[in-house]
C-alpha cells in the first residue's frame, strides 16, 4: 500500500515537473534571430537578416531601470571587447522603459554592442521567464543553446568566451 502511494506521488511530479518545462519552454528555439531587420535599433547600424549567420551570439535582455542590468552589460561589454566578432557577438536587447534615456545610458556607459528594441515579440522566442537582465546564447546555426537569469559575476561573463561553443578568446 506504502509502494503504491509513494509511485503515485512520484508520477504526479513528474507529471508536474515535465508540464513546468514546457511552460518555460521558449515558443521557437530554431534561430530566434531569423528575422533581425524587423525590430528598431536603439544603437549600432541596421541589422540586416543574416548577417550574423555563421557566428554565436550572447543575447542580453535588460532594461534601462535595471541596476544590475547596468552592471551586467558592463561586463558584457568587456566580454565583447576582448573577444574576435568572428568567434563572438554581443546583441542587446531593450525591454520596455525611456528609450531616449536608454540611448543616452548606452553613449554614457560606452557599450559599443549594437542594441535593439523588443516589442514583444523577441522574448518569447527565447524564454517565458519575465527577468532582466536574461542572457541567452545561440550557437553559430543560430539556434538556442542556453538562457541565464539575472546578473552574471564577470568572471562567469568571461567565461563565456572560453566555452566550446564560442570559440578562443583574442
Amino acid at each position: 500500500m506504502r509502494t503504491r502511494r509513494a509511485l503515485g506521488r512520484l508520477c504526479a511530479l513528474l507529471v508536474l515537473a515535465t508540464a513546468a518545462g514546457l511552460a518555460s519552454a521558449p515558443a521557437s528555439a530554431q534561430a530566434p534571430l531569423q528575422d533581425l531587420s524587423s525590430f528598431p535599433v536603439l544603437v549600432g547600424p541596421p541589422l540586416p537578416d543574416g548577417a550574423w549567420d555563421g557566428v554565436p551570439t550572447v543575447v542580453v535582455f535588460w532594461a534601462v531601470d535595471c541596476a544590475y542590468c547596468k552592471r551586467h552589460n558592463a561586463r558584457i561589454a568587456q566580454l565583447q571587447a576582448a573577444v574576435d566578432p568572428q568567434r563572438l557577438r554581443v546583441l542587446g536587447v531593450l525591454e520596455g522603459g525611456d528609450v531616449e534615456a536608454a540611448r543616452q545610458e548606452v553613449a554614457r556607459r560606452g557599450w559599443r554592442f549594437p542594441v535593439v528594441i523588443d516589442d514583444g515579440r523577441l522574448r518569447p522566442r527565447f524564454t517565458l521567464r519575465r527577468m532582466v537582465p536574461m542572457t541567452c546564447l545561440l550557437t553559430a546555426d543560430g539556434r538556442l543553446h542556453q538562457c541565464i537569469p539575472g546578473e552574471m559575476s564577470e568572471a562567469d561573463v568571461m567565461e563565456l568566451a572560453q566555452t566550446r561553443w564560442a570559440g578562443p578568446a583574442r
